[in-house]
């Protein structure tokens, strides 16, 4: 079974950066960010898939970027000009031979890492 381990959660104030990292034990065609902000459901951040293909929600972009190093099965979301409407659970997902979309449905997950902005 794919294991996924987030880190690099957080409290900021608004306008600060945070740079989460999600470790895979092992390689998949698509990865991806979601977040569940509190009392919301889980929405789709930004995906990449493994010819390094990005695809972002509209509310992150220009301020999220996702990356990986394939090389330590090692996804990055990098965070930008932080907003409290950012505040939330994000989620590292994984899934192999798919679209890859942040609207796609994803099989794997990890526990998760906590996101606070302040305003």
């Amino acid at each position: 079974q794919v294991q996924l381990v987030e880190s690099g959660g957080g409290s900021v104030q608004a306008g600060g950066s945070l740079r989460l990292s999600c470790a895979a034990s092992e390689s998949m065609f698509c990865m991806a960010w979601f977040r569940q902000p509190p009392g919301k459901g889980r929405e789709g951040v930004a995906s990449i898939d493994s010819r390094l293909t990005t695809n972002y929600a509209d509310s992150v972009k220009g301020r999220f970027t996702i990356s990986k190093d394939n090389a330590k099965n090692t996804l990055y979301l990098q965070m930008n000009s932080l907003k409290h409407e950012d505040t939330g659970r994000y989620y590292c997902g994984g899934d192999y031979g798919m679209a890859c979309r942040v609207t796609s449905t994803f099989r794997n997950w990890g526990q998760g890492t906590q996101v606070t902005v302040s305003s």
